[in-house]
């Protein structure tokens, strides 16, 4: 993959890999991933498009800033002045889990700026925050929890998220949680675990329903966080969509088929010049 490069967006760096020329693809990522997320399938996709993989605020190679609004609302706002920042008046945008709700307000918030949207086991409606993140927002346990303790409960969370449990390798694991695994990290993972609101995807459900974009809805037959209910309701909310299923896999699907993966954005993304 490419290095990364980074813009400055209000006052914050945000990393990002670039890669490809052609009709703009942003990539956003959810929680608790990274940029890295698309390894797999960018080298596919930006032989014939350029392809734009940000860290959003607040992880992976990002700013970390204390006591910074990082809700899927505000995501909303850097990312679209992250694509000014760029150049890119328009894109089209593929994202995962939380990167999904981003990308839902940058429809409904800022339809010019999006050609096609595709979504993958993403968040919807009240699908979230996932049950298993509310322990570690009780009162007090950020204090009491040790940087050892919290980077164990990660590990024993990432596995949960894949069909087949060889794909959570010790190399996948440690690319996702090495930005956490420092006391600045573990501080801005509380941080974005707090600002995990269903608030702001419950309030544009109606407005969905509005939606001109192309929709391409992704998601793991097998996905234990983001429940498959979900993603019929979403194909039904926005009007112009569609759903593919993928057997034999949860919510990292992008790590678990991520040939498929390509292939469904690639070819979603083939008559969708601009």
């Amino acid at each position: 993959m490419n290095k990364t490069q980074y813009v400055t967006v209000e006052d914050h760096q945000i990393a990002y890999q670039d890669s490809g020329e052609g009709t703009p693809l942003l990539l956003i990522h959810g929680i608790p991933t990274n940029k890295l997320l698309w390894r797999n399938i960018i080298p596919k996709l930006s032989s014939k498009h350029r392809v734009i993989a940000p860290d959003l605020l607040n992880f992976g190679e990002s700013d970390m800033p204390d006591n910074t609004d990082v809700s899927i609302n505000a995501q909303c706002r850097i990312m679209c002045k992250f694509l000014d920042a760029l150049g890119i008046s328009k894109a089209n945008i593929a994202a995962h889990d939380i990167g999904g709700g981003v990308a839902q307000l940058m429809a409904v918030n800022y339809p010019e700026k999006v050609n096609g949207l595709i979504l993958i086991d993403s968040v919807c409606f009240d699908s979230w925050p996932i049950p298993e993140f509310e322990p570690l927002l009780e009162p007090g346990v950020e204090e009491k929890t040790s940087l050892k303790e919290f980077v164990d409960t990660l590990r024993d969370f990432m596995p949960k998220g894949v069909y087949d449990s060889n794909v959570m390798t010790e190399e996948l694991m440690k690319m996702y949680l090495t930005p956490w695994s420092n006391e600045k990290g573990k501080a801005a993972l509380f941080n974005n675990m707090r600002r995990l609101n269903k608030e702001y995807t419950e309030a544009i459900t109606g407005d969905l329903k509005s939606l001109p974009h192309e929709t391409l809805i992704i998601w793991g037959k097998e996905d234990q966080f983001q429940k498959p209910k979900y993603a019929p309701m979403l194909e039904e909310a926005i009007p112009n969509s569609s759903l593919i299923w993928l057997d034999k896999a949860a919510h990292w699907v992008v790590d678990e088929q991520p040939e498929k993966v390509a292939e469904l954005i690639s070819d979603f993304m083939n008559d969708k010049t601009f």
